[in-house]
């Protein structure tokens, strides 16, 4: 059983995703804890179906924009698709999205063995490290879709077995990603270090939605696990609406009568 500070003080982290330089000025401005930068900004920003697509390169430009944005919060950024794929390779990678963004740490999916060898690698050379188990959108094709983890007694020891392994590799934290909230819950006990559930129930050491999610920017409606606390993409709609019907009721206004 953990004791660690955030037990003490009986505090819970707070973590939003954010993709933009002005977004994260706002925050920035806040007192939410981490900011993450992730690969769901393909999603997001760019319109992809889903993060695979994701290049080193954009998270690297979007990465450096939330820092210059939030130079005072702690910053994570996504390691995107195939950057990873090997030790090696990923060392580079991290090193490279790391160097680039200024940011404080890098976050990576999954806990097979050559991804605990890398997390050690990157935590002794200096890269602080965020685990991700649960839902890992980068192999969604290889999950079968997007679903709730840890439902049967196999898949529930499977979870809790990989956050142990990531906890000893070196992961300061660790996203539970629509995780059975029973064994969110279990797993949060188990570990030393934070827990941030997404979809995973509320018992976990910290909660992370996406700004865009959260403020509702976009036309649909978010996930179920989160609850939005605007409408901002039908506020905007309504502006914008009412700015153009403005300036055609004021050309109108303005044409001169023709003389015959």
């Amino acid at each position: 059983m953990k004791n660690h500070k955030l037990q003490n003080e009986n505090k819970s982290l707070q973590m939003l995703t954010c993709y933009d330089f002005q977004s994260a000025q706002m925050l920035n401005e806040t007192e939410v804890d981490f900011l993450l930068v992730g690969d769901s900004l393909g999603n997001v920003m760019l319109g992809y179906d889903t993060t695979v697509p994701v290049r080193l390169e954009e998270m690297k430009i979007f990465s450096a924009a939330v820092k210059r944005g939030a130079p005072n919060k702690f910053i994570v950024a996504d390691l995107p698709f195939g950057t990873y794929s090997t030790v090696e390779q990923g060392i580079q990678s991290a090193t490279e999205l790391f160097q680039y963004s200024q940011v404080e740490s890098v976050k990576l999916e999954g806990a097979f063995p050559y991804q605990l060898e890398l997390i050690q690698r990157l935590t002794q050379i200096g890269i602080p490290v965020m685990g991700h188990i649960g839902l890992t959108p980068q192999s969604v094709h290889e999950l079968g879709g997007y679903y709730v983890h840890g439902k049967n007694e196999d898949s529930a020891k499977k979870l809790l077995e990989a956050a142990m392994n990531l906890q000893k590799a070196g992961v300061f934290a660790v996203v539970l990603e629509c995780v059975k909230e029973e064994i969110a819950t279990l797993i949060t006990n188990e570990l030393s270090i934070p827990t941030i559930g997404i979809g995973a129930g509320n018992k976990t050491d910290g909660q992370v939605l996406v700004l865009n999610d959260l403020l509702q920017l976009g036309p649909n409606r978010p996930p179920k696990f989160c609850t939005p606390i605007a409408n901002l993409f039908k506020t905007k709609s309504e502006l914008i609406t009412n700015y153009l019907n403005k300036n055609q009721e004021t050309a109108k206004a303005n044409v001169q009568p023709s003389v015959h």
